[in-house]
């Protein structure tokens, strides 16, 4: 499948009023269209352009997720906040959760943000960024539609998960680790269908037990229909450590719900019985942990950056060029991107023009038109 790189001023242009054409408040806007947007700056393509109108656009269209985001605050205490999103906007409401997190963070130390009644909020490591520019240790995690399987087990029970920690660093990026719990996610298999890439061996289960491979649509079809699952970290059964992936799976859909009483499994499933079409209503928790009140942001970061560069001058497998540290490859992506654009694939762009069309923008011109 062909790509064409299309410039970043089109796109935040472009996708900010996309988003104001169908309902949302300019300055949401512009956080949705930044949240959107940071995914295709770190070459984490299956979040970004990929999913702007399937997941977002498309939800607003069909009832289920809402353009106005009402943040109600449920509790607060100091160091800590319950918020319902009122199936508003997930970035939105991810970034004000967040800040919300630092802000406590700075005044008391520690912060914790937890939310009920969101939507998919997109890239996480956004908001554990959020934090470490602001000097802080930050943490994020999310449910989502259950597609993933628990060891020994078939059925989709709960979501891709992820587990997100940024920590300050004294280099050109901080350390940051954002990832599912599963092997990959709906995302990455929406994507292989998109490009023409058949699913990687062992990363789903069907119904029989068996790893499920080939076509990526059809896979996917059969995640949806509840014929399949995504497998967790280390893979079908024990061997590999697949237990280690789903327990960490376990404390991200608990933290995702417990705290905030929130939905979780079966119930994320986006459909009632009937087979309707429902919101979501997610789960995320935010947590900052503010450096200065330890012993200092500088130190800290002068102290990550040591144990990072240590850890990537270590001794190399034969045959390899380096060792990498998490959050280097994604700014390596944008040092390449950042004079250029974004790769859009054949069928985002004609969804793109399909939007553009659609709303009457007609003063955007595409590249690959």
């Amino acid at each position: 499948m062909s790509k064409t790189i299309c410039p970043w001023d089109t796109l935040i242009g472009f996708i900010t009023d996309a988003f104001k054409g169908y309902g949302i408040p300019e300055e949401d806007a512009k956080i949705c269209t930044d949240i959107l947007l940071e995914s295709d700056r770190r070459g984490i393509e299956s979040h970004g352009c990929n999913r702007f109108k399937p997941i977002y656009l498309d939800r607003i269209k069909a009832g289920i997720q809402k353009p106005i985001t009402n943040f109600e605050v449920v509790k607060e205490t100091p160091t800590t906040a319950v918020i319902d999103g009122h199936d508003g906007m997930g970035q939105v409401i991810g970034y004000k959760s967040m800040q919300m997190a630092i802000d406590k963070a700075k005044e008391y130390g520690m912060g914790m943000v937890a939310v009920r009644n969101s939507c998919h909020y997109g890239i996480a490591g956004y908001y554990a960024t959020m934090a470490t520019k602001q000097g802080c240790i930050g943490l994020t995690g999310t449910n989502a539609r259950p597609s993933v399987a628990p060891t020994f087990g078939v059925e989709g029970m709960f979501g891709t998960n992820p587990l997100t920690v940024g920590i300050p660093s004294d280099e050109n990026f901080d350390f940051l680790i954002d990832c599912a719990t599963s092997i990959t996610q709906n995302g990455k298999i929406e994507y292989y269908e998109r490009i023409g890439e058949e699913v990687h061996p062992g990363t789903i289960i069907g119904s029989d037990g068996q790893p499920v491979d080939g076509d990526a649509g059809v896979a996917l079809k059969r995640i949806r229909n509840g014929d399949a699952a995504l497998t967790t970290l280390g893979g079908i059964g024990e061997a590999l450590g697949g237990y280690k992936g789903y327990g960490y799976a376990m404390v991200i859909e608990l933290l995702s719900a417990v705290l905030q009483d929130g939905n979780y499994g079966k119930a994320l499933n986006g459909k009632d019985e009937d087979g309707n079409l429902v919101p979501y209503h997610l789960g995320h928790f935010f947590i900052a942990i503010d450096t200065n009140h330890f012993l200092g942001e500088e130190l800290v970061r002068k102290k990550a950056g040591e144990i990072i560069r240590s850890v990537r001058n270590s001794k190399k497998a034969p045959g390899t060029e380096r060792i990498y540290t998490a959050g280097e490859k994604e700014w390596l992506v944008w040092q390449e991107r950042k004079d250029s654009g974004v790769p859009i694939n054949d069928s985002v762009q004609k969804e793109l023009i399909e939007v553009r069309d659609e709303l009457g923008l007609t003063q955007y011109t595409f590249p690959w038109e």
